[in-house]
């Protein structure tokens, strides 16, 4: 049985699995309309995340087109992403960035 796993917007970053992953599975995901298949390096739960490129320390994690976290430890393709390697962001001035946004 074929996993999948969602991409929102082409800048993202990360893809949403709507199943449980389980390690070492090709996961295809589609980037922009081009398919790309991912070995993840974890057992992914329903509804979790999972690098698509390589996130190094610092650099925001994209999803749904929006920085959602910065990578608080480098983050490889495949690997899980989650609260144990991403850090929130959300500060007033990211609140104010976004009102500006609307």
């Amino acid at each position: 049985m074929v996993k999948e796993a969602i991409v929102m917007e082409p800048k993202d970053n990360v893809a949403t699995v709507i199943e449980d992953v389980e390690q070492g599975t090709s996961v295809p995901v589609n980037i922009g309309g081009k398919t790309k298949n991912i070995e993840v390096k974890q057992k992914i739960p329903f509804g979790h995340k999972f690098a698509i490129i390589k996130i190094p320390r610092g650099e925001k994690v994209i999803k749904y087109g929006e920085v959602i976290g910065l990578a608080s430890q480098p983050i490889n393709e495949g690997e899980h992403v989650h609260v144990h390697n991403v850090e929130s962001v959300y500060s007033k001035e990211l609140v104010q960035e976004r009102r500006e946004k609307k």
